[in-house]
């Protein structure tokens, strides 16, 4: 099974195409080879270091807290 994570994205790096996201307290370096257009404050679907696509705001903290819920994160 395969799960990619809302994460928001908090720092850009435009001369290397990557993204730092951060989900609750922790922050990732993402690849954003895959989506166009992400800007400061964007949520995005993440898996394995790669930014899959852009995310409405409400639909990726809906999500967060069903993983808290769930047990899943801490921190969050």
């Amino acid at each position: 099974m395969c799960l990619a994570l809302p994460a928001q994205i908090v720092a850009i790096d435009p001369a290397t195409n990557r993204a730092t996201a951060s989900v609750g307290n922790v922050k990732v370096d993402v690849s954003l080879a895959l989506v166009d257009d992400v800007v400061l404050g964007d949520y995005v679907l993440v898996h394995v270091g790669y930014a899959l696509n852009k995310i409405d705001e409400a639909e990726a903290l809906k999500t967060l807290a069903l993983f808290a819920e769930a047990g899943l994160m801490s921190g969050a």
